[in-house]
């Protein structure tokens, strides 16, 4: 049985100018021990579904289960039992901790709430701190004290006070510099050797994403395009728009880069608050044909593990968007 199994989640948000369809439709499951990446273009909506997974935003239709059990019907002391299974590490290291607070508090306050006494708290957070590479005296002081990559690291560490099953990681590196980016991921994937958690790890960094997952999950305006192993992903999308966001990818070899024929996507993102009729990339697509502006595609099994929405079947076809070389590191 999967760890967590998102089914059918949606997630509506009422505007001035009418319904924003901000997750619609999405379901996928994530193994114990699995890291699954989960990409697309800002305002695609996965920083929504990670925390409509959480219950941090109100969900309008859809399941989320959790070793079993339905976390979207949850009451709130049923809830609050929960969180120590399921935990988040957030996009911002400089807005997610309290400047209020020294490290010692923000850190146990998992641990408080889940009714420690203060004499077992104070020696886990010495653990976690040791943890995630910050010295025992950390605890002592305060979040502008420390530099953007050791204030991830506190983010980590209060992630996993109450040793959890499954981490939403919400863009976890994309406020830090490209040096210690690495030292965090690297971070992330010897504490899910030592512990067995589990990620869904949101990021907009194909080469990050690449490093670190096990699965992909590509999402576009809300919904999902394609998903399947990481490596069979990266090396032969089965949906244009993976395909479009691979080509679009950094290179870091300037020779390899300079004989790369870069295809760029024409136009803009739709609104999710009127998307277009049929497959809402219809709008973008080099592919599209009058049955994609039509109807909708249904995400179908193409291959084992391999699942896309779209009507063309960009794997049985010779590309007309150049592949683009593995994303370097």
């Amino acid at each position: 049985m999967p760890l967590l199994s998102v089914l059918s989640l949606c997630v509506q948000y009422q505007s001035a100018q009418g319904v924003v369809r901000a997750v619609d439709d999405v379901s996928f499951d994530l193994e114990p021990g699995e890291t699954v990446g989960l990409v697309g273009e800002s305002g695609c909506g996965k920083s929504t579904l990670g925390k409509a997974i959480m219950r941090l935003v109100p969900t309008s239709d859809g399941r989320v289960f959790l070793d079993g059990d339905d976390v979207t019907r949850m009451q709130a002391g049923a809830l609050k039992a929960s969180r120590k299974s399921m935990q988040m590490i957030f996009q911002d290291p400089y807005g997610s901790l309290n400047p209020r607070h020294d490290v010692g508090t923000i850190v146990g306050q998992p641990l408080s709430v889940a009714g420690w006494t203060r004499r077992d708290i104070k020696d886990r957070v010495i653990e976690l701190l040791g943890q995630v590479g910050l010295p025992a005296d950390a605890m002592r002081r305060y979040p502008h004290e420390f530099s953007g990559g050791q204030r991830q690291r506190l983010g980590i560490a209060r992630a996993l006070a109450l040793k959890p099953k499954v981490i939403i990681c919400d863009e976890p590196v994309s406020a830090l510099d490209v040096s210690v980016r690495a030292q965090v991921i690297n971070l992330l994937e010897d504490l899910q050797q030592a512990t067995g958690v589990s990620y869904l790890f949101i990021s907009h960094d194909l080469s990050v994403v690449e490093h670190i997952s096990d699965r992909l999950i590509v999402m576009y305006l809300g919904r999902i395009v394609e998903t399947g192993r990481s490596e069979d992903v990266w090396d032969r999308p089965a949906h244009p728009y993976t395909e479009a966001l691979l080509a679009a990818a950094p290179i870091a070899d300037p020779r390899i880069a300079r004989s790369h024929a870069r295809s760029v996507l024409q136009g803009e993102l739709p609104s999710p608050l009127n998307p277009p009729p049929g497959c809402s990339f219809s709008t973008r697509c080099p592919y599209a044909q009058a049955l994609c502006r039509e109807e909708r595609p249904m995400l179908r099994d193409v291959s084992d593990g391999r699942k896309v929405a779209c009507h063309y079947d960009l794997l049985e076809q010779p590309a007309a968007l150049p592949r683009v070389a593995r994303v370097a590191n």
